[in-house]
């Protein structure tokens, strides 16, 4: 077996642009600014390579995958590196569950399908899990849909020795990730949280579509935060941002004397570089995995996910 780690992609968004582009820049600079983990398992960041994508715009389908991920409305920015052509052509995404097998026989020997897709299509996502498992690939769901959370699709995942690992990236440094550590501090300070409060707005199609498909999203944010007393304010579409995300979060405490404690906290990210920085990590320890022949849920991942199995859907 190839020591590089071949993926294949679901979703020629915002978040494979960064993701490609990221592999790329590192290939060429050798720089490791943004790399939480240089090697996982003996892998290194320019040792992923894409060898299937699947996408169902017009525009993506039939063309080079590193001219795909800058058709509109992608507005990740061109990072500063040449991206020679891929040789990988953009297929034609599941247009129903009956295409399971066709996908399945697409995959090009990945070892692991990366579900990259928008959230809010549940049985979409399942069908490409149904589809890696028939190929012998691992799967990661970096969506709110629960895929990994299906008990039984885990045990069929385990039972075959493959991994799949979701639900639902908790970005490399974003709104879940901080919020819940502020929430932590104020536990150990012995601080005691009266109520809180999370404002996200963003400006990709990502975005836009949360927007209108909100469904298992609010719940996978509070399945990372753990608490019952924050609340989070619907998803706010702002196209101006591009691939920026401006988050808001307020806490509200009570310290020694019950004296009253309030931090409020702005933070600004670019969401796709977010979800890319942890997203090549999740292929890596998936690709580790499948080759040792651990299926099933991976437990080093589940601090970069907000909902892994067992938490609420």
């Amino acid at each position: 077996m190839s020591e590089r780690v071949t993926i294949a992609v679901v979703g020629v968004g915002n978040n494979t642009s960064a993701l490609v582009q990221g592999i790329n820049l590192h290939r060429v600079t050798g720089r490791l600014v943004g790399v939480h983990r240089p090697e996982v398992a003996g892998f290194g960041v320019g040792d992923v390579g894409i060898v299937a994508a699947f996408a169902m715009s017009e525009a993506r389908v039939g063309t080079d995958l590193h001219e795909a991920i800058f058709a509109p409305p992608n507005n990740f920015p061109r990072l500063d590196a040449e991206l020679p052509p891929s040789g990988v052509r953009v297929q034609r995404g599941l247009v129903d569950a009956t295409e399971v097998e066709r996908v399945a026989g697409a995959l090009g020997g990945a070892e692991v399908l990366l579900y990259s897709a928008p959230s809010g299509r549940p049985a979409t996502a399942r069908a490409y899990a149904e589809a890696a498992l028939r190929a012998g690939a691992a799967f990661v769901n970096t969506t709110s849909d629960p895929v990994a959370r299906d008990p039984e699709l885990l045990d069929r995942f385990a039972a075959a020795g493959l991994p799949l690992v979701g639900d639902d990236l908790a970005s490399q440094f974003g709104t879940s990730v901080v919020h819940a550590a502020l929430l932590r501090l104020l536990a150990e300070r012995g601080l005691t949280l009266v109520s809180s409060y999370q404002v996200n707005l963003g400006g990709t199609e990502d975005f836009r579509n949360l927007v209108e498909n909100a469904n298992t999203k609010k719940q996978s944010k509070l399945n990372a935060l753990g608490s019952d007393r924050v609340e989070m304010a619907p998803l706010g579409y702002l196209p101006h941002l591009g691939s920026r995300k401006v988050a808001h979060l307020n806490l509200e405490a009570r310290g020694w004397g019950e004296t009253a404690v309030s931090l409020d906290v702005r933070l600004t990210v670019d969401d796709p570089s977010g979800a890319a920085g942890v997203n090549i990590d999740l292929v890596r320890m998936a690709a580790a995995a499948r080759r040792a022949g651990r299926g099933g849920h991976l437990a080093e991942a589940a601090s970069l996910l907000k909902s892994p199995p067992g938490t609420p859907v």
